[in-house]
């Protein structure tokens, strides 16, 4: 059994991780989901929420929104709709982001409740991984 994962992170527009790691954590669809070396394959729809990865005794973050994570043999691919490293994370835009749904989700009515607490929930993310700088 190998002792790393080969993760690799696609987003529709680049490659945002393509390296060796000792341990995967995926927000997926039901919670998280921690992948280690030997991991039984898998293919998961992923959510909004914070992907974590862990090399040695250093811990990195990327805000993911959306899409699916394969687990096959010693590797784990990521194809998600947005994923961002902490640093290219507009700390500013999210803010505004997480105030204008705040507001919304207090305005609108009950069948535009659902969009209204994803936007929400990426802004919550986005700050909470740019904090991880």
């Amino acid at each position: 059994m190998a002792e790393k994962l080969h993760l690799k992170v696609v987003t529709p527009t680049r490659v945002v991780v393509d390296e060796l790691v000792d341990e995967v954590q995926l927000p997926g669809m039901l919670g998280v989901l921690g992948i280690l070396p030997g991991h039984a394959p898998l293919l998961a729809s992923l959510s909004i929420g914070e992907l974590s990865y862990r090399k040695g005794v250093r811990d990195y973050f990327l805000a993911i929104q959306w899409g699916f994570a394969e687990v096959s043999g010693e590797a784990v691919t990521v194809l998600a709709e947005v994923a961002e490293k902490p640093e290219e994370i507009d700390v500013e835009a999210a803010k505004k982001a997480r105030r204008e749904a705040e507001e919304a989700l207090r305005l609108a009515p009950p069948e535009e409740f659902a969009h209204h607490k994803t936007v929400l929930d990426a802004a919550v993310t986005r700050l909470a991984v740019a904090a991880r700088r």
